[in-house]
């Protein structure tokens, strides 16, 4: 069973903690991004790793993104809430287009962080020589990353 077949299955006892008292175990790593369906209207709450890339902007990747719908919410821009760190933020999210400078780095910054992230995407990544061309282009075609952009009136 794949790593997100595994998250998958576990996505309401998840869901269940991050809204929980108990969130501090995983919500350094885990958020609740709720999203409406861009075709179906329906509003949907996932679980979904992140990383921050600053005060008021975070990155989620979508490992075995073809196998996924979720992120495609976000090739246009669109409005998201957030359960982040036990509190509720509001902001807008879309997706990096892959081959762009900007998704790079994030896969970048991701590998550096969690270098075991490589095995899971399907590379043998070396953080003293960074993404190859050749592993960029893998990560183009199996991952996709949306930035989301917390509002930071209503904190």
């Amino acid at each position: 069973m794949s790593v997100d077949a595994l998250f998958t299955r576990l996505n309401p006892l998840l869901r269940g903690i991050l809204r929980s008292p108990l969130h501090r175990v995983l919500s350094g790593w885990l958020l609740l991004l709720t999203f409406t369906g861009r075709r179906s209207g329906q509003r949907f709450t996932i679980p979904v790793g992140y990383q921050v890339e600053d005060a008021e902007v975070l990155t989620v990747m979508a490992s075995e993104a073809p196998k996924k719908q979720w992120w495609k919410n976000f090739r246009d821009s669109g409005p998201v809430e957030v359960l982040l760190r036990g509190r509720k933020r509001i902001g807008t999210a879309r997706l990096l287009e892959p081959n762009s400078a900007e998704f790079r780095g994030c896969a970048e910054r991701t590998l550096l962080r969690v270098p075991a992230m490589g095995r899971i995407w399907g590379i043998e990544y070396d953080g003293d020589t960074g993404l190859s061309e050749a592993q960029a282009a893998t990560l183009a075609k199996s991952i996709a990353a949306v930035r989301i952009q917390l509002d930071p009136a209503l904190r």
